[in-house]
């Protein structure tokens, strides 16, 4: 498998070792008479570009038949022992109401806007009782 330099240097002209994990080249994304591409390689191997006149790397990658994921290592060479594992555990009942619940908040400030501007009095009603049976509900649990 080769490394994002190898990948994108294969696709560039008038390529020049400026330095270790360094390159200057010319930029496929426009008509360059003059090399104004910089590259690098990072420590952990993913490819930093830089157009001095002005080409987005989307654009520098795009040019050539890449993709932006292309500038990075692939996952299964990443080395994961400094990236801290999260710590998982499932949602108790009442976290998720909690959750619910202030989500509903904002949906009741929303309709309460929603309201003034116009709801016919029986959806304004069944609106309200909604709410209502919503926020007894969030009583019920956090006695």
């Amino acid at each position: 498998m080769s490394s994002p330099a190898e990948k994108m240097l294969a696709y560039l002209y008038g390529v020049k070792q400026t330095g270790a994990g360094k390159w200057q080249a010319v930029c496929p994304a426009h008509d360059d008479k003059h090399p104004s591409l910089s590259i690098k390689e990072t420590s952990d191997g993913t490819l930093l570009l830089k157009c001095w006149s002005g080409c987005s790397a989307g654009e520098i990658v795009g040019a050539v038949g890449l993709e932006l994921s292309d500038l990075f290592p692939k996952l299964d060479n990443f080395d994961h022992s400094h990236v801290p594992q999260r710590q998982t555990r499932p949602w108790s009942a009442l976290d998720v109401l909690r959750a619910v619940m202030s989500e509903i908040t904002i949906v009741a400030v929303c309709a309460g806007r929603l309201h003034s501007a116009g709801l016919s009095p029986e959806d304004a009603a069944r609106l309200t009782l909604a709410i209502q049976r919503l926020w007894a509900a969030d009583k019920v649990v956090n006695v």
